[in-house]
């Protein structure tokens, strides 16, 4: 299972909001097989198995593209554990017990 933080940046869409891009990329992945997704305040967190995961970071870099932007950057970070079952929660989980 793996875990990837993406944040996706339209550049060049004329205004400073993103949100209107933001809720595609929400559509986008509602619409991925094989994942999970978390929506944060400064990004996007997506798990599942790690063709999934990038499969839907594509579809996700693509949507502004259709959107009418001239670029984007997107970053991506990966936690591709494979030495036992892991998840966002259980990462969050682990941290709450040792508090």
């Amino acid at each position: 299972m793996a875990i990837a933080e993406v944040t996706v940046i339209p550049i060049g869409t004329g205004s400073t909001s993103l949100s209107s891009y933001v809720a595609e990329l929400q559509r986008v992945l509602e619409k991925q097989e094989g994942i999970k997704f978390t929506l944060t305040s400064m990004s996007t967190i997506i798990e599942g198995a790690l063709d999934d995961v990038f499969a839907a970071i594509r579809a996700i870099h693509e949507a502004p593209f259709q959107a009418g932007a001239g670029r984007v950057s997107t970053s991506i970070k990966i936690d591709d554990r494979r030495d036992k079952a892991s998840s966002s929660e259980q990462k969050l989980q682990s941290v709450r017990e040792k508090l």
